[in-house]
């Protein structure tokens, strides 16, 4: 079971993440994007802040510019997710989140000069048929096909700008965690995405670019909550913890079964319906992961 710590501790985030793309859905009908993004990252890092000041006050240079660039990255990624969400469905997000498996083995063998395995490849190939399938709203391969190119709007080329720069961040997580500290760097990231959403958000208000909307209500108080505390503070530890015990491809792979947890919660928090092509992706989904792991299980063995 030690073995697999790494792969189990990575699975659990998807389900953390799983959960986000539904309940932010309803929270942004009562909340601003960024007002939202600002203030769940600034409330995880007051959270965090007494556990990990002493990492951080004891960073010297190099660690604190490696955790603020991990910043940038993390801040980036979400802000834009959050703010395509309001704009586009949370089995769609989910989806255009997923492709991040695609960049991930380029960015890896640009940045790192590694390329990935035979088993890596397949179940990349694997999942991203899982990822058309899963969420696809047509009832045959012809209206699969037409959904591809249409109806791609604001909301998704910012998801897919997310994608990118997720990628980059779980590339240089490999990277980063290998030389520093990693409660350092786990506290530095979420202060930096929780001031730079305070910033921006302020900035969108003035420059009109999105106006600060704000009810106080219920689910947005909950919401915050758990996206502060589930998927922000203990997604981060875990990920910046144990994502250096498995390859940058690997945890994209692992983490592409996010948006199986995305479609089954947005189905029953907020009824996205899924069609019966979506079920068969989630099977490509497991197949690539399972593929990619027995794969790499048979290459250390021989």
């Amino acid at each position: 079971m030690n073995k697999y710590k790494g792969e189990i501790a990575l699975f659990t985030i998807t389900i953390f993440w799983g959960v986000t793309f539904a309940i932010i859905k309803l929270a942004l009908n009562d909340i601003s994007p960024m007002l939202f993004t600002a203030i769940r990252f600034s409330f995880a890092a007051l959270l965090l802040l007494p556990f990990l000041w002493k990492p951080l006050f004891n960073s010297n240079i190099d660690v604190i510019k490696a955790g603020l660039f991990l910043g940038l990255l993390y801040f980036i990624g979400f802000a834009t997710q959050t703010i395509g969400l309001y704009y586009t469905t949370a089995t769609k997000s989910g989806f255009i989140t997923g492709t991040f498996v695609i960049f991930i083995p380029i960015l890896q063998l640009i940045l790192e000069r590694k390329s990935p395995g035979k088993g890596n490849l397949i179940g990349i190939i694997l999942v991203i048929i899982g990822l058309i399938l899963l969420s696809s709203k047509g009832m045959t391969v012809l209206d699969i096909i037409s959904e591809l190119g249409s109806n791609f709007n604001i909301g998704d080329t910012l998801t897919l700008i997310c994608a990118v720069f997720y990628a980059l961040y779980v590339v240089y997580i490999d990277i980063i965690t290998k030389k520093y500290d990693y409660r350092a760097l786990i506290i530095l990231q979420v202060v930096f995405t929780g001031f730079a959403g305070i910033v921006i958000t302020f900035l969108f208000g003035m420059t009109g670019i999105e106006p600060i909307r704000l009810d106080f209500n219920k689910t947005v108080i909950l919401v915050i909550l758990y996206t502060a505390i589930f998927s922000s503070i203990l997604a981060t530890v875990i990920q910046t913890k144990y994502q250096k015990t498995v390859t940058p491809t690997k945890a994209g792979i692992i983490f592409s079964i996010e948006p199986i947890f995305a479609a089954l919660f947005a189905f029953l928090i907020i009824h996205e319906s899924v069609s019966s092509f979506g079920i068969i992706g989630c099977i490509f989904i497991f197949a690539g992961v399972l593929v990619s792991e027995l794969f790499d299980k048979n290459k250390n063995i021989s």
